[in-house]
């Protein structure tokens, strides 16, 4: 059975506790970085009622941006193993 770690997160003016596997605590973090700070940004920028609906536009941020983030994870992976291709051409070429 795998071992999960307990871990309190903030979103808006709310906090949750989770229960997640250790490798993805990092990611988490970043993950609730970015929207805290998206929220900050939303609220200084934009007319909202409540928390509420400045959470609601950072998940319409997050879903239509999501797919660009992807792609680019997706490009990096290709250039990676593009890169180890060209890095063994050279060595047998040597």
């Amino acid at each position: 059975m795998e071992q999960l770690i307990p871990v309190n997160i903030l979103v808006g003016d709310r906090n949750y506790r989770l229960k997640i596997k250790p490798e993805d605590e990092e990611n988490l973090r970043k993950t609730m970085k970015l929207i805290n700070n998206k929220l900050i940004e939303f609220k200084t920028h934009f007319a909202g009622k409540d928390m509420q609906d400045y959470i609601a536009m950072v998940l319409i941020w997050l879903a239509t941006e999501q797919p660009s983030v992807v792609l680019s994870v997706e490009n990096l992976e290709e250039v990676s193993s593009k890169l180890k291709n060209l890095q063994q051409l050279i060595e047998e070429a040597i």
